[in-house]
C-alpha cells in the first residue's frame, strides 16, 4: 500500500511533467509552462495576488541558475515555501 507522503510526492512528479511537456525541452518549465502551471494549479494563489507581475516575480526567484526555465528542483523550491506559509496560517488559525 502506497503512503500519503509517496502519493504526494508522485503527484508533484505528474503535475511538474504534465506542464513542462509542451514545449521547449521538456524537463523544464518555460515562462508560459510555469503561467498555465500556475492558473491551472494554483488559481487561488495566484488570484490572491494582485500584482500583474507575479509570474514573472515567480520565474525570477525560482530560476537559480538564471536559464529562462525552471526545473523540477527550483519547481519544489516554490511548492516547499507555499507548503511552509499554509501551514503557518493552519497553525495560526488553529490557536484562535
Amino acid at each position: 500500500m502506497v503512503s500519503q507522503l509517496e502519493n504526494a510526492m508522485e503527484g508533484l512528479i505528474k503535475v511538474f511533467h504534465s506542464y513542462s511537456s509542451k514545449e521547449g525541452d521538456k524537463y523544464k518549465l518555460s515562462k508560459g509552462e510555469m503561467k498555465s502551471l500556475l492558473q491551472g494549479e494554483l488559481s487561488d494563489f495566484l488570484a490572491a495576488s494582485k500584482d500583474p507581475m507575479v509570474v514573472e516575480k515567480i520565474m525570477s526567484d525560482l530560476d537559480e541558475n538564471r536559464d529562462g526555465e525552471v526545473d523540477f528542483q527550483e519547481f519544489v523550491v516554490l511548492v516547499a515555501a507555499l507548503t511552509v506559509a499554509c501551514n503557518e496560517f493552519f497553525v495560526e488559525s488553529m490557536k484562535n
